[in-house]
């Protein structure tokens, strides 16, 4: 029977091949007592299981290190390895056996059911989703108890084109399920910020999330379309469809062959606007795909992913060595380093803050600020790789102008440091701030005069101006990159940087989604910075596109306030 499911996709393509399922949960365990002289044998069953599972998660942090996986991956692993030595579930579950004679799988269920209340009490919407990242580990723990640790599902018999369908994914299960080359992802749970959602994009790898009951309808080998543009699925699809999505499929691969061959071209519209198209990074070894995507430079280096995989801090010399990298392997192309932007959802191994709006508390340029003495050693390892390349340092989350002149204050005394011990940087190196806060984009005068480039961070900008926190599955139809206020928003930026004659990019989600190009163009911006996977697309757009044909139509889109209206102007931009 065919039948179509309809989810949120994630990463786009089209994907057709065989259903392939995990493994479902194993969260349901008997309840049964352990005689008094066995209870000690107890205790190190589940102590055995939990080292089993830490081996487990050390091999693939390993494989992060060796460089066999993305950074996302070390960030995940770091949580769950919080979740597995956190007392209220590995010491809780051995009192209880201690004490109740309960066996170990009991014992742990009942004490996850107590961590997954507290999460329960969280009003933070991300950190709440974190609850998944318990059940996973617990699972992975009961799993290893039963003599099968790990997630490796049998293999397909389908060699190539399998699809993996799952409840849910953990950032362990897609690094392990990646060595099984599966052609795309489905899960019943997950959001467009979920674990699967950001691995699925990172590999570049058509995936739908949030389907609710594929897992209960698809059945193994089942034939399967997977359309990660429109998020739907198409299970046992007739001899037609299959046909048409073949030819389209066909269609998606040649457009990418095509465009490869524009790498090389420079990115100039047809009268003749040069526009820079940069790229994000998190690692130095994000190089090669930057250099395969023709980038001009390196808009976006997000530090940060340096301090997230591991127990200590990454000292001075060993954040030097990874700035010196990029700035060397770019060849004097510019390369703009953000200072950590920790705090919210991305933090230190062991500084987890539960607070009650994260993504509004201390983080970022704040972070820095409250702790000088880590920010002095970030900044002392930018300023002494400045000398091997175009490096700019960027400030994120600025709000006022007192934290500018913080900021200045501690750049000035990193180099006077520096200049003391006789090492050598670039004296005029570049400092930019991202306006990612109402507040910045509407004060940017002063920003302006202290600063010497602005980059605008649309992710942030759209949360904070819109009230919509964009990892919330219950409102995220109300985050709206195209909503009147941002575009007006967006606009003055742009305009009033461009009058005072101050650089200025954008390095947003944005960035990348060419149904925005035009659009950004006509506003004013020469300046992109986005994935290195949707350079090519955006390159493309930008080539052909006119600036006196867009400009008069940018401009009635900013005078229009009626959505359907501004929609219908902005297809007419992009026809």
């Amino acid at each position: 029977m065919s039948f179509i499911l309809q989810g949120i996709g994630v990463s786009e393509g089209i994907a057709i091949g065989h259903a392939h399922l995990a493994a479902p949960a194993a969260l349901e365990v008997m309840h049964y007592l352990i005689p008094k002289n066995q209870v000690d044998k107890e205790i190190a069953r589940l102590d055995s299981a939990f080292w089993v599972v830490r081996k487990e998660f050390e091999a693939l942090q390993k494989s992060v290190v060796d460089g066999h996986a993305r950074a996302e991956f070390s960030a995940f692993l770091d949580l769950h390895l919080m979740i597995l030595d956190d007392p209220t579930l590995s010491e809780a579950a051995r009192s209880m056996i201690a004490q109740t004679h309960c066996n170990a799988e009991w014992a742990l269920m009942q004490q996850m059911q107590v961590l997954l209340a507290q999460f329960e009490e969280i009003e933070d919407a991300y950190l709440r989703e974190r609850k998944a990242d318990v059940m996973q580990v617990v699972e992975r723990v009961l799993k290893a108890m039963l003599g099968h640790p790990g997630y490796l599902p049998i293999a397909s018999k389908h060699t190539g084109d399998s699809i993996l369908i799952a409840h849910d994914l953990s950032p362990a299960d897609v690094m392990q399920y990646k060595q099984r080359q599966f052609i795309a992802f489905l899960t019943d749970l997950g959001s467009q910020t979920s674990h699967t959602a950001i691995v699925a994009r990172s590999l570049n790898i058509p995936s739908i999330v949030a389907l609710h009951h594929a897992h209960q309808l698809i059945l193994e080998d089942d034939c399967l379309i997977v359309d990660g543009n429109q998020g739907i699925i198409i299970v046992n699809p007739d001899k037609y469809v299959l046909d048409e999505y073949r030819l389209r499929q066909g269609q998606l691969e040649l457009e990418k062959k095509k465009l490869k061959r524009i790498k090389s071209v420079a990115a100039m519209t047809l009268d003749g606007t040069p526009i820079d198209l940069h790229a994000n990074i998190e690692l130095p070894e994000d190089i090669e795909r930057v250099k395969e995507s023709g980038a001009t430079g390196i808009g976006l280096f997000r530090s940060e992913f340096l301090f997230m995989n591991r127990d200590d801090l990454p000292g001075e010399d060993e954040q030097f060595e990874a700035y010196r990298t990029v700035a060397v392997k770019m060849h004097k192309q510019p390369v703009t380093i953000r200072t950590f932007d920790l705090g919210a959802d991305k933090n230190l191994r062991g500084a987890v803050q539960v607070a009650a709006n994260p993504a509004l508390g201390l983080r970022a340029i704040r972070w820095s600020l409250a702790e000088p003495k880590m920010f002095h050693t970030q900044l002392r390892a930018i300023l002494r790789a400045s000398q091997y390349g175009d490096v700019r340092i960027l400030i994120p989350m600025l709000s006022n102008v007192a934290e500018i002149d913080q900021t200045l204050h501690l750049i000035d005394y990193a180099k006077k440091t520096l200049r003391d011990e006789k090492i050598h940087f670039d004296e005029h190196i570049k400092v930019g701030g991202m306006i990612e806060i109402p507040a910045a984009a509407l004060s940017l005068d002063i920003f302006m005069r202290k600063l010497d480039f602005l980059s605008i961070g649309t992710n942030d900008l759209i949360q904070y101006t819109l009230a919509v926190d964009r990892i919330d599955d219950a409102v995220a139809h109300l985050y709206d990159p195209f909503h009147p206020a941002i575009v007006w928003l967006v606009s003055h930026i742009i305009q009033s940087a461009n009058r005072a004659k101050v650089p200025v990019s954008l390095c947003g989600e944005m960035a990348g989604d060419k149904q925005f190009t035009r659009l950004l163009l006509g506003l004013g911006l020469q300046q992109l910075s986005m994935y290195p996977a949707q350079l090519l697309t955006v390159k493309n757009q930008v080539l052909k596109s006119y600036l006196p044909d867009i400009i008069p139509l940018v401009h009635k889109i900013i005078k229009t306030d009626h959505p359907e209206k501004m929609l219908a102007l902005l297809a007419k931009l992009n026809d």
